[in-house]
């Protein structure tokens, strides 16, 4: 008697879902987010990620086609919600010094801010990026960062401001470096060296120390003893 009425309180709600599949394949990847970004891939289990929304392991299926679908498709929003926010940024309006600095300055605070992509990422790299190199839209999504810190990489270097032997790449590489280690780190880089990355102050100084490594390394060099005249 409990389960049929149980199952009868629960059928309304998932025909109210498949009425919307857009907002059920929405929740379900949030949810599976932080079931897959808590346990990993072979830890978290559908069963769980159903139950906390509210809908079927069938309907899970049905959506993604099994566990490591689901689990490509957290990670393809992963990436793309970083990507959208970047390219909302309006870099190509500014002067590429302070584009730069606007871009790295995102990084940090998404990164500092989305936990559970840092370890979704960590994830998929125990992994060896197996799932990424089955889904080509991931890499894509990811081209358009490239694109975007080349085309500030190129404005500054016509400018005069930034050097010319740099590939975008390398510069997204050294961002990603700073701001990713932060957070994956965290844990285990407080616990041994006793400090706390998340207090203000600290926070506030590894920010400007990062905006200020990256700038550095690709400004342009004064030409030896350009300084000193006659």
């Amino acid at each position: 008697m409990d389960t049929r009425t149980s199952g009868a309180k629960r059928a309304p709600r998932e025909r109210s879902r498949t009425n919307d599949p857009d907002r059920t394949k929405a929740d379900i990847i949030a949810v599976a987010t932080e079931e897959f970004a808590a346990y990993g891939l072979s830890g978290a289990r559908v069963d769980a990620i159903a139950e906390r929304t509210r809908t079927s392991k069938r309907m899970i299926y049905y959506y993604f086609g099994g566990k490591e679908g689901l689990y490509l498709a957290v990670l393809e929003k992963a990436y793309a919600d970083i990507r959208d926010i970047e390219q909302g940024l309006k870099l190509d309006v500014l002067d590429p010094v302070e584009a730069l600095r606007r871009l790295i300055d995102q990084t940090f605070e998404y990164d500092d801010s989305h936990a559970d992509f840092v370890r979704i990422v960590a994830i998929e790299n125990i992994h060896q990026a197996k799932h990424l190199a089955e889904a080509p839209s991931i890499r894509q999504i990811n081209l358009r960062v490239i694109e975007l810190v080349g085309a500030i990489l190129a404005r500054g270097r016509d400018q005069g401001l930034f050097r010319a032997d740099l590939d975008a790449v390398d510069v997204h590489m050294m961002i990603s470096a700073f701001c990713f280690f932060r957070v994956a780190n965290r844990h285990t880089f407080g616990e041994i060296f006793q400090v706390d990355l998340s207090e203000p102050g600290l926070r506030a100084k590894h920010k400007r120390m990062i905006a200020e490594a990256v700038l550095r390394l690709v400004r342009q060099e004064e030409p030896a003893g350009g300084a000193a005249g006659g």
